[in-house]
């Protein structure tokens, strides 16, 4: 259990504001942080991981990380912090940055090989694409195993492709080391394929937190309409088929048949319109 109480008086997009925010997050909860610039999000994602002042009581499975009288060292909490800029080592090699943070070699070959790095164990990043940077960064904040992971909207630059790729690495780890993630993202799409739990920040103040699916999801009525998206999930309830797809920044459920349960898949890209009020889905064209 991680108990959060935090207070802290900040310049926002409006002129000053406090953020404020107390919590209880369960081991291996994957928290979503999403609101507009300047709410908030990546002061609180600071705080906790040692790297801003505040007024607050920081409790990590009954261990005090912070309190009143009490702040423990940014170093000391076990916290994987990762950043949009990467923040590597351009003199140490791909395998030198992760071995930085601790010589467990073992380790080190193990996140490598997951995040299809081992062949550019010894380039430097100053080789490397953003998306492998990306995973670099990723692997060098699991060296610590920590019990925290913090994820700075780590995919806002990377193309698609490369976002659903590390999207899926991210979401693999995060299980296999059972860690607690707070990711900040404006991403719908990403927030509903990764996360348990959403917090929408607003001027410093919760003013949202639920699941990805009841924050996210919206109905639109009966327009006729004909929109690009993408399959998120697709799951059968009773003897129907629902596709739950991201369509720009909105999020959608579609009941389809039988055999569109069966042909249509998660991550595929497909149109969605209607007709006679009763929406189709159609595959695109690889490609389109």
């Amino acid at each position: 259990m991680i108990y959060l109480d935090i207070s802290k008086k900040l310049q926002g997009a409006l002129g000053e504001m406090k953020l404020t925010c107390n919590l209880r997050i369960e081991k291996g909860e994957f928290i979503a942080i999403s609101g507009e610039s300047g709410s908030g999000k990546t002061t609180f994602l600071r705080i906790i991981a040692g790297l801003e002042e505040a007024d607050a009581n920081i409790k990590v499975n009954n261990k005090v990380w912070q309190s009143d009288r009490f702040s423990l060292p940014p170093q000391k909490r076990e916290v994987g912090f990762v950043f949009q800029d990467y923040a590597l080592f351009e003199n140490m090699t791909v395998e030198q940055n992760l071995l930085y943070v601790s010589k467990d070699k073992e380790l080190a070959s193990y996140l490598l090989e997951v995040t299809k790095l081992t062949e550019l164990k010894k380039r430097y990043p100053s080789s490397l694409s953003g998306g492998q940077k990306q995973r670099v960064a990723l692997c060098r904040a699991l060296m610590k195993k920590p019990k925290i992971l913090l994820l700075d909207e780590p995919l806002s630059a990377l193309d698609p492709s490369m976002r659903h790729t590390l999207q899926q690495e991210i979401l693999q780890l995060h299980k296999e080391f059972g860690m607690t993630t707070f990711m900040v993202s404006h991403d719908p799409s990403e927030i509903y394929k990764l996360s348990s739990r959403v917090l929408v920040l607003s001027h410093g103040k919760i003013i949202q937190d639920d699941t990805p699916k009841e924050i996210l999801l919206k109905t639109n009525g009966s327009q006729k309409f004909s929109f690009e998206g993408e399959i998120l999930e697709i799951k059968k309830i009773d003897v129907i088929y629902i596709a739950t797809v991201a369509i720009g920044q909105q999020i959608v459920e579609v009941v389809i048949s039988k055999g569109e349960g069966k042909t249509l898949f998660v991550s595929q890209k497909v149109k969605l319109s209607t007709k006679a009020f009763a929406p189709i889905i159609t595959p695109l064209e690889e490609g389109h």
